[in-house]
């Protein structure tokens, strides 16, 4: 163990994080806290690697780090404090500029996945997010390569995720999600005037501040619209949870509006905390797109308004055409609901505001797995044939079932011809059908139990005799 511990010491000088003299003054100051007589030698890594901590020499991150015998914890001018978490093409970490002070977020394309076409991916996310300026929007600072690795440095959001924000305090109030929908939107609007869509709108990829501030991250798998050598173009990439349907089917045919769509579901996520279509696979996913509609939103948070419920299902028009068509038309119709301005991460959301959950059913499963296709989980339905053959067998309006019956995923088909609006109306039960539901349910499961009762009761005298 003594031969070990100038092991972190070493490292941490070869890092230029910590100097000799910062080294002494926690040994001395570890060895002052110490009742018994010890020398340098008795103070081990681990205890050394927490007083820097606690003297703010360095981070926990970086402490782990030289723990292990890193050395490089720099990206040019950067220095790298902490890890944020993994985006669609690589890590992202928490760094500061040695010589500004500025905090910022680098997103790191890993060595191993530096193809030629990945290197020419990452390049043109950076010019994409260069050329974007909005409060709404998270900002590109700089980009670089050191070594083999490219990097890109973006604003700093501190806050957290729509999705995290969700999964953390529950669903949110109508006002706070159209609050929050509508900053995303304008954001949006900005990218779509420069032909930018972002084909990834997720909640995971909305950012929001304790200050209630939303920004749109993770430009990832954006393109030009007015680009035909985009390598991207026509694949099926995105998250499926948040798949338009012309996504699916007809990824060439991809514009604003489908980023409207996603946007549309993120709206539904945020206001009843259930995705969609929960549960199954990407594949099926996919399907329910294209041929399904979610459970009412009132099901699950009874202040959604029908005006709301409107706007939501205009918002997810399976047809592109009877969608709404802009981004700017999207906030200003949620402005009316926006119009409070009260801090969006205050402990009011997290106050018990809600209804008991529904009874247990397919929509009530835990909230967004958060799929991340990306042409890797979609695979399976990303070729033309296979795309073709999912459209072929799984069309809308299965001849074989009712309006109102329920499908094996438990969710009902919809036929031919409404509207989305039309079609929340008809999947499954709303809630004024819910006291006659739960009568009916509590009245079966009663005559269910007493048969099962007298049944055992029978066996056991039987058994007697």
């Amino acid at each position: 163990m003594t031969a070990e511990r100038p092991r972190f010491r070493k490292t941490a000088i070869a890092s230029g994080l910590v100097t000799e003299d910062q080294i002494r003054t926690a040994v001395v100051t570890l060895l002052q806290n110490r009742s018994d007589r010890r020398t340098a030698t008795d103070v081990s890594d681990k205890q050394l690697a927490s007083q820097l901590v606690k003297m703010k020499v360095v981070t926990a991150y970086q402490a782990d780090q030289l723990m292990t015998g890193r050395t490089k914890l720099d990206l040019g001018p950067y220095i790298i404090t902490d890890w944020i978490g993994q985006g669609g093409m690589g890590q992202v970490f928490k760094a500061v500029h040695a010589m500004l002070g500025r905090e910022s977020a680098i997103k790191v394309l890993p060595i191993h996945k530096s193809t030629p076409d990945a290197i020419e991916n990452f390049r043109r996310e950076i010019r994409a997010q260069a050329k974007l300026d909005h409060s709404n929007l998270v900002r590109a600072f700089d980009a670089g390569k050191d070594g083999n690795v490219h990097y890109l440095v973006v604003e700093y959001v501190a806050g957290t995720d729509l999705r995290r924000l969700v999964r953390t305090k529950g669903k949110l109030s109508v006002q706070q999600g159209a609050n929050i929908i509508m900053q995303a939107a304008e954001g949006l609007e900005h990218a779509h005037k420069r032909n930018l869509i972002h084909r990834d709108i997720k909640p995971g990829n909305i950012l929001v501040t304790p200050d209630g501030i939303a920004k749109v991250s993770d430009l990832g798998l954006a393109f030009h619209l007015n680009d035909p050598n985009d390598p991207r173009l026509g694949k099926i990439v995105g998250t499926a949870d948040y798949l338009s349907p012309e996504q699916i089917k007809a990824p060439l045919d991809v514009t604003e509006v489908s980023d409207i769509y996603s946007l549309g579901c993120t709206l539904y996520y945020a206001i009843t905390g259930k995705v969609p279509f929960p549960g199954g696979t990407p594949k099926s996913k996919a399907r329910r797109h294209l041929q399904e509609t979610p459970w009412h939103p009132r099901r699950f948070n009874e202040e959604v308004s029908d005006d709301f419920v409107d706007l939501i299902g205009d918002m997810m028009e399976k047809d592109p055409s009877e969608r709404i068509q802009s981004a700017r038309e999207v906030a200003e119709r949620l402005a009316p609901w926006a119009s409070d301005d009260s801090p969006l991460m205050s402990e009011d959301i997290g106050r018990q505001r809600w209804q008991p959950a529904p009874l247990q059913s397919v929509d009530n499963q835990d909230t967004d797995p958060n799929f991340d296709v990306a042409e890797m989980a979609m695979n399976e339905i990303s070729d033309p044939s296979q795309s073709s053959n999912l459209q072929g067998t799984l069309g809308v309006g299965d001849p074989g079932l009712d309006t109102g019956s329920f499908s094996s995923s438990g969710i009902a088909s919809i036929p031919n011809g409404n509207s989305t609006v039309e079609q929340f109306n008809l999947a499954g039960r709303l809630p004024k059908d819910l006291p006659l539901y739960r009568i009916q349910t509590v009245f079966w499961v009663g005559l269910i139990s007493l048969f099962v009762g007298l049944l055992i009761g029978f066996i056991a005298g039987y058994l007697a005799l």
